[in-house]
């Protein structure tokens, strides 16, 4: 895997990359590899887990890592990212970006002589995905499961998309007319399922999309870059809230997951958040071993 935009780049290394953060987890993998390898992390938008989990993981495999805000970049006065990709190409081994546009990022690509990871983009967030598939394998096994991400379909919904259909989990998009995951993407994820066997779909009504659910997931109602339609968008996602009483529709044995941050209140109640149904906080941490696993994957020699 050379570099890391969509979740459509790693659908060969899926299962490589969940096996080594399992293993980094356990402390079955002990070694250090990235001595002397750098990371530069840009960041053109806010982050708590992306930058911490990067940041500390990247530590932890031996190398080191360099937050660059786009603001103290030159290409927060102007600079053309191809520009930039060519000279951090000569400094570091790796970038990650947490961009705008999803098309700065694969510019970044096309531009760069070393690997180039998704951090988050208007289109996808594959670094999440593939923490939210560590932790569904933790909790249960196995793939072979109902998994409902209810809200907006929004970056984080189109990469669980492509995950689910390439480990060959079910998955139904639970959200209102208008709000439906990106077209090319869910025909994306459609057309893969039919080789692995799951079953992709899109459901406006929530509580008929729980119905035998053993994960229900959500995400903020207002995404960065929405904040102009926070008022209509709180009143159309009403229904689509994850409390006790949608929790109860599904198995009993169903777990939450979030990718944080959340609004309690909003799209998800705060006594499930922290109900032992709740497999947020194990979601979260998850984050630094399945981004040390793409690490390790991309820059061990």
């Amino acid at each position: 895997m050379e570099y890391l935009l969509s979740m459509a780049d790693a659908k060969e290394e899926i299962q490589e990359i969940l096996d080594i953060a399992l293993k980094l987890k356990s402390g079955e993998i002990k070694e250090k590899p990235l001595k002397d390898k750098f990371l530069g992390m840009i960041f053109e938008k806010s982050s708590t887990r992306t930058r911490v989990s990067f940041e500390v993981g990247m530590h932890q495999l031996g190398g080191t890592p360099l937050y660059l805000s786009s603001n103290d970049l030159q290409i927060g006065r102007g600079e053309p990212i191809s520009d930039t990709a060519r000279v951090l190409s000569r400094f570091l081994d790796c970038i990650m970006i947490r961009a705008k546009s999803h098309e700065t990022v694969a510019e970044l690509i096309k531009h760069a002589d070393i690997p180039i990871i998704n951090g988050l983009t208007d289109k996808e967030h594959p670094c999440q995905t593939f923490a939210d598939l560590l932790t569904i394998k933790e909790y249960f096994g196995d793939f072979n499961r109902k998994f409902v991400f209810i809200g907006d379909g929004n970056n984080v919904c189109n990469s669980l998309l492509l995950g689910a259909a390439y480990t060959g989990m079910n998955m139904t998009v639970a959200c209102p007319m208008g709000y439906e995951p990106d077209e090319e993407i869910f025909a994306l994820a459609q057309e893969e399922a039919k080789q692995t066997g799951s079953d992709i779909n899109i459901e406006h009504d929530v509580h008929k999309a729980v119905e035998n659910a053993d994960i229900l997931y959500t995400d903020v109602w207002v995404s960065m870059g929405d904040e102009e339609e926070a008022e209509e968008r709180q009143r159309v996602f009403n229904e689509y809230q994850i409390n006790s009483q949608l929790l109860s529709e599904a198995n009993d044995d169903a777990i939450v997951m979030h990718c944080l941050p959340a609004i309690r209140g909003q799209e998800i109640t705060g006594d499930v958040m922290t109900s032992s149904q709740s497999a947020i906080w194990d979601q979260a941490e998850n984050r630094l071993h399945a981004q040390k696993a793409i690490l390790y994957m991309m820059l061990k020699e």
